[in-house]
């Protein structure tokens, strides 16, 4: 596989990302604060997106040789 296919594929995952991000961000504004076992269910769901996504694209640029050794301060 190229590079080219490789970025391609790269960007394709950010955008994934960044709309599990805004999904997560609209469950966040529109939450009213109710512990219901649906906000539960929902927020867990966007929270396990959110998470897959971030790590495809991160494999995905590990491919072409991007890789932080830690982004913990």
């Amino acid at each position: 596989m190229s590079d080219d296919d490789i970025l391609r594929r790269a960007l394709r995952a950010a955008e994934l990302h960044t709309a599990a991000v805004r999904d997560l961000e609209r469950f966040v504004e529109g939450y009213d604060g109710g512990l219901d076992a649906a906000a539960l269910a929902e927020y867990a769901e966007l929270l396990a997106r959110e998470e897959a996504t971030r790590a495809e694209r991160q494999d995905i640029l590990a491919e072409l040789g991007l890789s932080a050794p830690s982004v913990e301060s």
